[in-house]
Protein backbone atom coordinates (compact mmCIF):
# COMPACT_ATOMS: atom_id res chain seq x y z
CA UNK A 1 0.00 0.00 0.00
CA UNK A 2 1.38 3.33 -1.38
CA UNK A 3 0.76 5.53 1.96
CA UNK A 4 1.39 8.88 -0.40
CA UNK A 5 4.02 10.39 2.64
CA UNK A 6 7.30 10.45 0.77
CA UNK A 7 8.90 13.96 1.51
CA UNK A 8 6.51 14.20 5.14
CA UNK A 9 8.34 16.05 7.45
CA UNK A 10 8.05 14.49 11.03
CA UNK A 11 9.46 14.80 14.10
CA UNK A 12 10.03 11.87 17.47
CA UNK A 13 10.17 12.66 20.53
CA UNK A 14 12.32 10.00 22.41
CA UNK A 15 12.71 8.46 19.43
CA UNK A 16 16.55 6.91 19.98
CA UNK A 17 15.01 3.68 21.30
CA UNK A 18 12.29 1.62 21.53
CA UNK A 19 8.76 2.51 20.31
CA UNK A 20 9.95 6.13 18.73
CA UNK A 21 12.80 4.65 17.23
CA UNK A 22 10.43 2.26 15.75
CA UNK A 23 8.08 5.02 14.79
CA UNK A 24 10.70 7.12 13.19
CA UNK A 25 12.27 4.03 10.93
CA UNK A 26 9.03 3.14 9.54
CA UNK A 27 8.45 6.73 8.51
CA UNK A 28 11.91 6.38 6.63
CA UNK A 29 10.53 3.58 5.20
CA UNK A 30 8.35 5.12 3.57
CA UNK A 31 10.70 8.08 2.40
CA UNK A 32 9.44 10.81 5.04
CA UNK A 33 12.15 12.75 6.53
CA UNK A 34 12.55 12.72 10.09
CA UNK A 35 14.27 14.54 13.21
CA UNK A 36 13.98 13.15 16.17
CA UNK A 37 15.53 14.29 19.47
CA UNK A 38 16.11 11.60 23.27
CA UNK A 39 17.96 12.31 26.05
CA UNK A 40 20.43 9.48 25.68
CA UNK A 41 23.53 10.70 23.80
CA UNK A 42 25.16 7.85 23.19
CA UNK A 43 22.15 6.19 21.68
CA UNK A 44 22.21 9.29 19.52
CA UNK A 45 25.63 8.76 18.64
CA UNK A 46 24.70 5.48 17.70
CA UNK A 47 22.10 6.73 15.58
CA UNK A 48 24.15 8.65 13.88
CA UNK A 49 26.20 5.93 12.44
CA UNK A 50 23.55 3.34 12.26
CA UNK A 51 20.31 6.10 10.38
CA UNK A 52 22.29 8.53 9.11
CA UNK A 53 19.32 9.43 7.55
CA UNK A 54 18.09 10.48 10.46
CA UNK A 55 18.55 13.93 12.15
CA UNK A 56 18.48 14.22 16.02
CA UNK A 57 18.97 16.76 19.02
CA UNK A 58 19.55 16.03 22.49
CA UNK A 59 16.40 17.17 24.41
CA UNK A 60 14.48 16.55 27.37
CA UNK A 61 10.84 17.58 26.42
CA UNK A 62 10.34 18.84 30.39
CA UNK A 63 12.88 21.88 29.88
CA UNK A 64 11.17 24.23 28.01
CA UNK A 65 14.20 25.65 26.59
CA UNK A 66 15.54 22.70 25.42
CA UNK A 67 12.54 22.06 23.47
CA UNK A 68 13.13 25.67 21.92
CA UNK A 69 16.25 24.71 20.89
CA UNK A 70 15.26 20.66 19.87
CA UNK A 71 12.38 22.63 17.29
CA UNK A 72 15.15 24.95 15.76
CA UNK A 73 17.26 22.10 14.72
CA UNK A 74 14.21 20.05 13.72
CA UNK A 75 13.13 22.89 11.52
CA UNK A 76 16.45 23.91 9.67
CA UNK A 77 16.90 20.23 9.30
CA UNK A 78 13.32 19.43 7.44
CA UNK A 79 12.25 23.01 6.72
CA UNK A 80 8.94 22.81 8.41
CA UNK A 81 6.76 20.41 10.29
CA UNK A 82 3.80 18.08 9.23
CA UNK A 83 4.30 15.89 12.03
CA UNK A 84 4.64 15.84 15.68
CA UNK A 85 4.86 11.95 17.50
CA UNK A 86 4.83 13.04 21.14
CA UNK A 87 6.34 9.75 22.52
CA UNK A 88 8.44 11.14 25.24
CA UNK A 89 7.40 9.39 28.67
CA UNK A 90 8.52 7.50 31.58
CA UNK A 91 7.36 4.78 33.32
CA UNK A 92 7.61 7.06 37.16
CA UNK A 93 7.36 5.31 40.70
CA UNK A 94 5.97 1.64 41.65
CA UNK A 95 4.91 2.63 45.07
CA UNK A 96 1.70 3.12 47.48
CA UNK A 97 0.35 7.20 47.20
CA UNK A 98 1.93 7.72 50.59
CA UNK A 99 5.14 6.12 50.23
CA UNK A 100 5.69 8.12 46.84
CA UNK A 101 8.38 10.92 46.84
CA UNK A 102 6.29 13.94 45.54
CA UNK A 103 9.80 14.81 43.31
CA UNK A 104 8.81 11.47 41.71
CA UNK A 105 5.49 12.06 41.12
CA UNK A 106 6.31 15.62 39.48
CA UNK A 107 8.98 14.04 36.98
CA UNK A 108 6.95 11.40 35.90
CA UNK A 109 4.13 14.52 34.42
CA UNK A 110 6.64 16.66 33.59
CA UNK A 111 7.72 14.57 31.53
CA UNK A 112 4.65 12.42 29.98
CA UNK A 113 2.19 15.23 30.50
CA UNK A 114 3.61 18.60 30.10
CA UNK A 115 6.17 17.40 27.83
CA UNK A 116 3.70 17.08 25.25
CA UNK A 117 2.29 20.50 25.95
CA UNK A 118 5.70 22.25 25.60
CA UNK A 119 6.28 20.72 22.45
CA UNK A 120 2.50 20.88 20.57
CA UNK A 121 2.80 24.97 21.79
CA UNK A 122 5.73 24.93 18.87
CA UNK A 123 4.24 22.76 16.72
CA UNK A 124 1.27 24.18 15.96
CA UNK A 125 2.26 27.40 14.11
CA UNK A 126 4.06 25.03 12.04
CA UNK A 127 1.80 22.74 11.49
CA UNK A 128 -0.71 25.64 10.44
CA UNK A 129 1.27 25.36 7.19
CA UNK A 130 0.88 22.20 6.10
CA UNK A 131 -1.39 20.64 3.80
CA UNK A 132 -1.37 17.35 6.01
CA UNK A 133 -1.33 17.71 9.65
CA UNK A 134 -1.19 15.72 12.35
CA UNK A 135 -0.33 15.05 16.35
CA UNK A 136 0.06 11.76 17.62
CA UNK A 137 0.05 11.39 21.58
CA UNK A 138 1.52 8.13 22.95
CA UNK A 139 -0.72 7.52 26.06
CA UNK A 140 -1.63 4.07 27.28
CA UNK A 141 -3.72 1.73 28.31
CA UNK A 142 -3.30 3.39 31.96
CA UNK A 143 -4.97 6.66 30.12
CA UNK A 144 -8.28 4.54 30.23
CA UNK A 145 -7.58 1.68 33.07
CA UNK A 146 -6.72 2.25 36.40
CA UNK A 147 -3.75 1.31 37.28
CA UNK A 148 -2.80 0.90 41.27
CA UNK A 149 0.74 1.74 42.43
CA UNK A 150 1.55 3.33 39.28
CA UNK A 151 -0.97 6.79 39.93
CA UNK A 152 1.42 9.57 38.76
CA UNK A 153 1.66 7.60 35.42
CA UNK A 154 -1.72 6.95 34.94
CA UNK A 155 -2.95 10.17 35.74
CA UNK A 156 -0.56 11.55 33.49
CA UNK A 157 -1.88 9.35 30.75
CA UNK A 158 -5.32 10.24 31.47
CA UNK A 159 -4.19 13.44 31.08
CA UNK A 160 -2.71 13.06 27.74
CA UNK A 161 -6.47 11.70 26.12
CA UNK A 162 -8.22 14.83 27.44
CA UNK A 163 -5.45 17.45 26.14
CA UNK A 164 -5.58 14.79 22.56
CA UNK A 165 -9.54 15.54 22.75
CA UNK A 166 -9.15 19.29 23.56
CA UNK A 167 -6.72 19.98 20.99
CA UNK A 168 -8.64 17.70 17.61
CA UNK A 169 -11.55 20.58 18.56
CA UNK A 170 -9.41 23.48 18.97
CA UNK A 171 -7.10 22.68 15.92
CA UNK A 172 -10.02 20.86 13.32
CA UNK A 173 -10.57 24.37 11.50
CA UNK A 174 -6.98 24.65 10.52
CA UNK A 175 -7.33 20.86 9.41
CA UNK A 176 -4.63 19.56 12.12
CA UNK A 177 -5.43 16.19 13.06
CA UNK A 178 -4.88 14.99 17.06
CA UNK A 179 -4.92 11.44 17.75
CA UNK A 180 -3.56 9.11 20.63
CA UNK A 181 -2.48 6.08 21.25
CA UNK A 182 -3.07 4.14 23.65
CA UNK A 183 -0.49 0.54 23.86
CA UNK A 184 -0.81 -1.81 25.87
CA UNK A 185 1.51 -4.37 27.67
CA UNK A 186 4.37 -3.33 24.93
CA UNK A 187 7.70 -5.62 23.98
CA UNK A 188 11.30 -4.47 25.29
CA UNK A 189 13.24 -3.12 28.33
CA UNK A 190 10.75 -0.63 29.81
CA UNK A 191 7.84 -3.16 30.44
CA UNK A 192 10.24 -5.73 31.73
CA UNK A 193 11.49 -3.17 34.38
CA UNK A 194 7.61 -1.57 34.87
CA UNK A 195 6.83 -5.76 35.71
CA UNK A 196 10.23 -6.58 37.42
CA UNK A 197 9.17 -3.31 39.49
CA UNK A 198 5.34 -4.87 40.46
CA UNK A 199 7.03 -8.23 40.89
CA UNK A 200 9.21 -7.29 43.55
CA UNK A 201 6.41 -5.19 45.15
CA UNK A 202 4.03 -8.09 45.45
CA UNK A 203 7.17 -10.78 46.62
CA UNK A 204 6.11 -13.06 43.34
CA UNK A 205 8.56 -14.12 40.53
CA UNK A 206 8.81 -12.33 37.41
CA UNK A 207 6.89 -15.07 35.30
CA UNK A 208 3.68 -14.83 37.88
CA UNK A 209 3.83 -11.25 37.48
CA UNK A 210 4.32 -11.59 33.42
CA UNK A 211 1.47 -14.72 34.06
CA UNK A 212 -0.99 -12.28 35.77
CA UNK A 213 -0.65 -9.35 33.47
CA UNK A 214 -1.87 -10.95 30.41
CA UNK A 215 -4.52 -12.91 32.33
CA UNK A 216 -6.66 -9.24 31.87
CA UNK A 217 -5.71 -9.21 27.96
CA UNK A 218 -7.64 -11.39 25.46
CA UNK A 219 -5.00 -11.39 22.86
CA UNK A 220 -2.04 -13.60 24.95
CA UNK A 221 0.91 -11.36 23.35
CA UNK A 222 3.16 -8.09 23.95
CA UNK A 223 2.61 -5.45 21.31
CA UNK A 224 5.82 -4.80 19.23
CA UNK A 225 6.57 -1.29 18.74
CA UNK A 226 6.28 -1.92 15.14
CA UNK A 227 2.53 -2.37 15.54
CA UNK A 228 2.05 0.72 16.76
CA UNK A 229 3.82 2.77 14.07
CA UNK A 230 2.11 0.94 11.86
CA UNK A 231 -1.24 2.78 13.18
CA UNK A 232 0.75 5.94 13.09
CA UNK A 233 1.70 6.13 9.78
CA UNK A 234 -1.51 5.46 8.58
CA UNK A 235 -3.45 8.22 10.21
CA UNK A 236 -0.37 10.59 9.70
CA UNK A 237 -1.11 9.81 6.08
CA UNK A 238 -3.74 11.24 3.54
CA UNK A 239 -5.39 8.21 4.13
CA UNK A 240 -6.14 9.37 7.56
CA UNK A 241 -7.42 13.01 7.09
CA UNK A 242 -10.55 12.36 8.69
CA UNK A 243 -9.28 10.37 11.86
CA UNK A 244 -9.13 13.08 14.53
CA UNK A 245 -9.76 13.33 18.60
CA UNK A 246 -9.51 9.54 18.67
CA UNK A 247 -7.90 7.50 21.81
CA UNK A 248 -6.99 4.20 19.90
CA UNK A 249 -6.07 1.27 21.89
CA UNK A 250 -3.38 -1.29 20.48
CA UNK A 251 -3.22 -3.27 23.54
CA UNK A 252 -4.36 -6.90 22.79
CA UNK A 253 -8.00 -5.76 24.32
CA UNK A 254 -6.62 -5.05 27.64
CA UNK A 255 -9.24 -5.32 30.28
CA UNK A 256 -7.33 -4.17 33.45
CA UNK A 257 -4.11 -3.62 34.78
CA UNK A 258 -2.72 -5.53 37.53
Amino acid sequence: MDLAIKGLRVLVTAGANGIGLAIARAFVGEGARVHLCDVDETALAALRKSDPQLTTSRCDVSDRAAVAGMFDDATAALGGLDVLVNNAGVAGPTAKVEEMHPEDWDRCVAICLTGQFNCARLAVPLLRQSKNASIVNISSAAGRLGFAMRSPYAAAKWGVVGFTKSLSIELGPDNIRVNAILPGLVAGDRQRRVLEAKAQQRGISYAEMERIAFSYTSIKDYVTPEQIADQILLMCSPRGKTISGQAISICGDTGMLG
